[in-house]
């Protein structure tokens, strides 16, 4: 968990940080703690991309799956929003979640 070293604009390096992060650590994080508003995989790439653009991702992304086509700002800045999940916890899922619903037209 946490920050790490990232080689500048390896694209590689980079898909796998976040693939690691969005796929694995988030939902696993999620599943041992309680009160998470999500668990699955799906939803935290919903998450983070949504806080990434502050829009709905797939207004901004073409092609799937939409990590893959990020420039390498865009993927660094997508990591430090998972890391801000993985440090914060549910605090940051239950916020970061609210903001992408928003966007999506989703809550109440």
């Amino acid at each position: 968990m946490g920050q790490e070293t990232l080689d500048g604009d390896d694209l590689s390096q980079l898909r796998e940080t976040y693939r690691r992060k969005v796929h694995e650590e988030l939902p696993a994080e999620a599943q041992r703690s309680d009160g998470w508003p999500i668990h699955l995989d799906h939803c935290f790439g919903r998450v983070v991309l949504d806080n990434l653009f502050e829009d709905e991702w797939y207004d901004h992304v073409d092609g799937r799956p939409a990590y893959e086509q990020l420039s390498a700002a865009e993927l660094r800045a997508a990591i430090d929003i998972a890391d801000r999940i993985l440090e914060n916890g549910q605090p940051a899922a239950e916020e970061l979640n609210e903001n992408s619903l928003r966007w999506r037209d989703k809550l109440d």
